[in-house]
């Protein structure tokens, strides 16, 4: 539950470490993947075009911060992307075989 009464409630006493700051990044995009299913679920259960196209418009822009906090990501730590790449390229194979191949 959010404390906005409280401003300070997410100040971080002191500087972050590398690897500190890599995890604050990643629950950034833990919050934001959330926001996207809590968009995407209200726009689903409603019949208002009105509201849909705003609240699919507000999950967009979300997935484009994702984008932004992986990317930061990366550059602080570099191995990372290494790992997500080598995942995706599992995929792509798996893809180009008709996914019938095991994954390795």
């Amino acid at each position: 539950m959010a404390h906005l009464g409280n401003p300070f409630v997410a100040n971080v006493p002191r500087q972050l470490s590398p690897g500190e700051l890599v995890q604050a990044l990643r629950a950034d995009m833990a919050g934001e993947l959330e926001a996207i299913i809590g968009y995407e679920a209200h726009a689903m259960s409603t019949s208002d075009e009105r509201v849909k196209k705003v609240l699919y418009h507000i999950a967009d822009e979300e997935k484009r911060h994702v984008g932004e906090l992986q990317q930061l990501i990366y550059m602080l730590n570099p191995y990372e992307q290494q790992h997500v790449e080598q995942g995706k390229q599992a995929i792509i194979q798996q893809q180009s075989q008709g996914f019938q191949a095991p994954m390795q």
